[in-house]
């Protein structure tokens, strides 16, 4: 990846509707060379699709937590696959460190929330887990 790579990818973090002539305005390239960057970078997996991101006003009424558990070895296949038909847990994050997997959860209240990381708890291979409730958002800078 080179410069114009890393500025379309850039402009188009921040808004992924902006239109290949806009593109090529933009950086003061032609659009073929544009059209043909963009192809280059969805056929490498650089840009893997292009999507919406939510504002505030859509997560309100969602209860956002992460939670890092400890796991014991060799069970990390069995457990992510439980972790998959849980509707709630939007990302799993293998790490580096004290825990094993942190997992990024969504839900529509603490009921929920509870009823969630007790089923967790009880997957075979699971041997800790911690919880962090989001409150509010500072920065948001994901792509």
């Amino acid at each position: 990846m080179d410069e114009l790579d890393r500025n379309i990818i850039g402009l188009l973090g921040a808004d992924a509707r902006m239109s290949v002539a806009t593109l090529s305005r933009r950086l003061k390239v032609a659009r073929s060379t544009i059209q043909a960057r963009l192809e280059r970078l969805e056929t490498t997996g650089v840009i893997a699709g292009y999507t919406l991101k939510l504002g505030e006003g859509a997560r309100q009424g969602r209860l956002r937590a992460s939670v890092l558990l400890t796991i014991e070895p060799r069970a990390q296949a069995g457990i992510l696959q439980r972790l998959k038909a849980i509707a709630e847990v939007e990302r799993v994050f293998t790490t580096s460190g004290r825990f094993d997997l942190l997992l990024q959860i969504a839900c529509p209240n603490t009921q929920v929330l509870d009823q969630v990381l007790d089923q967790i708890g009880t997957i075979t291979g699971v041997r800790s887990s911690e919880s962090l409730i989001h409150l509010s958002t500072r920065l948001d800078r994901a792509v």
